[in-house]
């Protein structure tokens, strides 16, 4: 059976993205050491999966991006969950190997908990979920994630896009582990309590 964990940047009041989704304070908040843990814990992934906006947004940059992240994002398969059927184009196979890691990405169409629970009843590797804030709250609310890897940031948003609203009960999760790094990132590893 695969774990399936999740990866998310939150800003210290709670925040993935501010309200029209700019998520520059990342990049302004984040150091070498942090973003190294990143890719250190994408690495560790069998496969990425992530909601239909956000893959189109990183199929279209990973494919020519030449950063550390873009190895393991181009290398490792994919698969994206939409409900509404993905409208997108996926990039050309002969583009290039890594154009062509995103276009065989598999696309669930279903409902969201069931093909998570097909995944996760494979073989392999763990399982990362990439997302926005509306495809992180549906998969909070599976029940179904094992980690939560929170790169908490030293940033106050005051309004913007939150993973942990609208929740049926409490989630109650117990703090597996941190590590901090020199510019002010705290990274929180969870598994439900």
């Amino acid at each position: 059976m695969r774990k399936l964990m999740m990866k998310m940047s939150i800003s210290i009041d709670g925040f993935v993205s501010g309200a029209n989704g700019e998520n520059d304070w990342i990049f302004k908040t984040g150091d070498e050491a942090s973003a190294a843990s990143v890719v250190g814990l994408f690495r560790t992934a069998g496969l990425h999966i992530m909601g239909s906006k956000t893959f189109q947004v990183m199929a279209s940059y990973w494919p020519t991006a030449t950063n550390a992240f873009a190895a393991p994002m181009n290398e490792i398969p994919k698969a994206l969950f939409t409900k509404k059927g993905f409208a997108g184009t996926l990039p050309g196979a002969e583009q290039s190997p890594a154009a062509a890691s995103w276009a065989e990405a598999r696309v669930f169409k279903g409902d969201l908990a069931e093909g998570i629970r097909e995944l996760k009843a494979g073989q392999g590797k763990p399982i990362l979920a990439h997302g926005g804030a509306g495809f992180m709250r549906s998969l909070i609310a599976t029940g179904l994630i094992d980690e939560y890897h929170l790169f908490i940031h030293p940033v106050a948003l005051g309004s913007g896009m939150p993973i942990f609203s609208d929740l049926a009960m409490p989630h109650y999760l117990k703090l597996a582990d941190v590590k901090s790094f020199p510019g002010g990132v705290a990274a929180h590893t969870y598994h439900p309590a």
